[in-house]
């Protein structure tokens, strides 16, 4: 067969009319015949193009309120014959079924109808039959027919018909049909998501997921790994959908560890908030009366490990933050808008990736979480809980003071954020040691304090940052130990999920040390 294959006749059939008349045009001086159905035809002939009629094409009236019109033999043994057999081509000239070389069809608007909360009936009746029937016939047959689903993809089409005296070449058929499918396998996947939550079904028994390459990524989290950058919809604010305003091409792991970083500081909502991500993990987290406080109490967490890692702001970027921030070395900085003083500043620092995201991840929002595993996906909710003062239940003979309260639900905020096992001090609403991913609590719980004790000798402080401050753990203490380490690195509040066996023990730990004790009655481990 030949690889360039001539148009002769082509369907055009789409609901986004956008650049469809200048791409008709562009068809009828080829002197390609052109098919087409409803609003696209009325389109096209109100343009002064030459349309034919399906209906008038079959002999056979569009019915069933426009549900049949396309689902029609002539159409679709013209979509389907194979050109080099001569069983088809004997079969087409019997039935008077003349080759159709091109389709040009976009779906029913499945998803705007959704969106626009339109109820079961409207839905139901935008879902799309005889255009995903045409485009699979058409993407089948890609040896012989053009299919374009897609406005982008019409100048594209255009040149390459340009470039072949208004034919096309067999590697561009099969990128196209590739798209088609694609496209299809999208659509009925949003249907069979909304069908599902019309059954209030959350895990039904197959779940089908659709993503749209944002870009391809120069490698994975490893030079040796390829990676692209793939996103959802509808798109939660953060990563996926910011602008990104000036830096250097985003890598895999920036990706993740910017989700993350913003994802954390979205769960406060009262007040400025910075956090400062380095591997997913935070290293630096505060809220303040300014974003520049915030910023230098989260950075005096850790004044090392900011080095290379991920700002992630609740409030707009002003000059003072900018200037601050560009005081080290960060790879990312996410926000939800600037000012133009602090653009000027970032500007000095070419290779800082500049993320806005015009407003912010509500953190109660429900969703989905996919994760990959050798031979299949985990799926789950999202850990979407805000922590209600209400439910927390003070267990020690000690009350907390109000101050106390405040800093350990902030610190249980941000534990909820920090790989397990996770420890985490804080005072007046700042981290001032974390102790992230350990096989140990009392490991995490060590480490966190070490981390504190190192920045406090960095600022030149008399004792350690844990002094005086409240802890949280993202899981139940299994034994006294861990509590115990609190207790000695400062620690004067604790609070935790609860539920061990061994809860009793840990509560005369904690009264034996005369400090508070919350449970909060949810864990939240992070993997």
């Amino acid at each position: 067969m030949s690889q360039a294959h001539k148009v002769v006749r082509a369907l055009i059939s789409v609901s986004d009319k956008t650049g469809l008349v200048s791409f008709a045009k562009g068809l009828e001086s080829y002197g390609i015949e052109i098919l087409s159905t409803g609003g696209s035809a009325k389109a096209l002939r109100e343009a002064g193009v030459k349309v034919t009629d399906v209906s008038d094409y079959t002999g056979f009236p569009e019915v069933m309120d426009g549900r049949v019109k396309t689902l029609h033999p002539r159409i679709h043994g013209g979509l389907l014959q194979r050109r080099d057999l001569k069983t088809h081509q004997d079969e087409a000239a019997k039935n008077n079924i003349p080759p159709i070389d091109m389709v040009v069809s976009n779906l029913y608007p499945f998803k705007k109808t959704v969106d626009k909360g339109a109820d079961f009936a409207e839905c139901i009746e935008n879902i799309d039959i005889g255009g995903p029937a045409m485009v699979r016939s058409a993407a089948k047959n890609h040896a012989f027919v053009v299919v374009a689903t897609d406005p982008a993809q019409y100048d594209e089409i255009a040149a390459e018909m340009k470039a072949n005296q208004g034919g096309t070449t067999l590697l561009f058929r099969k990128k196209l049909a590739a798209a088609a499918f694609a496209h299809t396998a999208a659509y009925d996947s949003m249907v069979s998501a909304w069908f599902a939550g019309q059954l209030g079904d959350d895990y039904p028994d197959v779940i089908a997921f659709s993503a749209h390459k944002q870009q391809p990524l120069r490698y994975g989290e490893n030079p040796h790994q390829t990676a692209s950058f793939y996103v959802f919809d509808p798109v939660r604010p953060g990563v996926a959908n910011a602008i990104q305003v000036q830096g250097k091409e985003l890598s895999y792991n920036n990706i993740g560890d910017t989700d993350a970083a913003f994802e954390l500081v979205s769960e406060f909502t009262d007040k400025p908030a910075i956090a400062i991500i380095k591997h997913a993990n935070p290293c630096g987290v505060a809220t303040g009366p300014d974003l520049l406080t915030a910023y230098r109490r989260a950075f005096a967490c850790d004044t090392k490990s900011p080095f290379g890692g991920i700002i992630a702001c609740n409030r707009p970027l002003d000059e003072a933050v900018a200037k601050a921030i560009t005081e080290i070395f960060s790879e990312v900085v996410i926000a939800p808008d600037m000012d133009d003083a602090a653009k000027a500043v970032f500007a000095a620092k070419k290779n800082l990736r500049v993320l806005l995201t015009k407003t912010m991840g509500d953190p109660a929002t429900a969703g989905k979480v996919v994760k990959s595993v050798a031979g299949g996906y985990l799926v789950q909710t999202r850990d979407n809980v805000v922590l209600d003062r209400s439910v927390l239940k003070v267990v020690t003979k000690k009350q907390p003071t109000e101050q106390e309260m405040r800093d350990m639900i902030f610190a249980f905020t941000v534990a909820k954020h920090v790989k397990s096992n996770t420890i985490v001090y804080a005072k007046n609403e700042a981290t001032v040691g974390i102790g992230a991913g350990q096989m140990s609590r009392v490991d995490s719980a060590q480490i966190a304090a070490r981390k504190a004790a190192e920045a406090a000798k960095d600022a030149g402080l008399p004792e350690p940052l844990t002094k005086g401050s409240v802890a949280a753990s993202d899981a139940f203490f299994p034994f006294a130990d861990g509590l115990e380490a609190l207790v000695a690195a400062g620690a004067t509040s604790v609070i935790q999920p609860g539920g061990s066996v061994r809860d009793a023990e840990v509560i005369e730990a904690a009264d034996a040390a005369e400090i508070a004790m919350v449970f909060t009655g949810m864990r939240h481990f992070r993997h």
